[in-house]
């Protein structure tokens, strides 16, 4: 939104008039901290004569919440489809686009007890169909860094550890695709409070994800996008080289196969 008003030459005073809408209101939205309402969609088309776009994103939106999504992440999947490259960290949990269902399906069990199972599966069904990205012809770059208690440190059984880490390497190595660990001997680094999604594309701005329990947000103010890469930069620098990270995954995969095995 940001992007396309500036496009057009527009203040925020100067979008919002006509709207019935103040322009805090307008500024949320443009900092990612709520979402659009159709009305305003409409009117910001017909302002910025953008075709339908908003519009068409607002039932993008209405469709992922059907499907599974949080309202706050609705525009997710679809910015990481259009995406040229991916980067993320993840200090707490394995990278949504890595994750398979069983992991998935624990993790809600420990974050989210009462969540009804019809929902649970759901959001299952949400999660994996963002990882149809990996099938695209054209997918993003992707680099991801993880904390090594992500995957050292889980209440899952062994069996469904195992299988995520052989996951996440099948992806890399197939895919060509990047990611580091951040070991345990490292306890302080950049980037240490909250995970950060970097998200670059070929026909607007760079922007940042970021999510906490009950909110997430969409960076796109320059300067703050900006500290964000100089930041992930810097936690690149502290992380295990990509071939250390991949030995290291190898070998506490097999410790759980291992355990596994032995539990048969």
């Amino acid at each position: 939104m940001r992007f396309r008003r500036e496009q057009a030459g527009l203040t925020l005073e100067q979008l919002v008039e006509g709207s019935f809408r103040g322009i805090s209101f307008l500024s949320q939205i443009e900092r990612g901290e709520r979402g659009m309402p159709m009305d305003f969609a409409k009117h910001a088309d017909e302002r910025l004569g953008t075709d339908g776009f908003f519009q068409r994103r607002c039932e993008d939106a209405a469709r992922a919440r059907r499907v599974g999504h949080a309202w706050y992440s609705a525009d997710v999947p679809d910015m990481e489809k259009r995406a040229q490259t991916l980067e993320e960290w993840a200090p707490n949990s394995v990278p949504g686009l890595l994750q398979t269902g069983p992991y998935f399906r624990g993790l809600i069990q420990h974050v989210d007890p009462e969540v009804p199972p019809e929902v649970v599966e759901k959001r299952i069904g949400a999660r994996l169909a963002r990882a149809e990205l990996w099938n695209q012809e054209e997918r993003p770059s992707y680099w991801g860094i993880l904390r090594e208690s992500v995957i050292r440190r889980t209440p899952l059984p062994p069996e469904v550890m195992a299988e995520q880490l052989e996951h996440i390497l099948d992806i890399s190595r197939s895919t060509r695709s990047v990611v580091q660990i951040v070991p345990e001997t490292t306890p302080w680094h950049p980037l240490a409070f909250g995970m950060a999604k970097i998200m670059t594309f070929a026909d607007a701005p760079p922007l940042v994800y970021t999510e906490g329990d009950f909110t997430g947000q969409i960076v796109d103010y320059p300067a703050r996008v900006k500290e964000y890469r100089r930041r992930y930069d810097l936690l690149r620098a502290v992380a295990l080289s990509p071939e250390a990270s991949l030995a290291l995954m190898d070998d506490v995969a097999r410790t759980y196969r291992n355990e596994a095995q032995q539990g048969d």
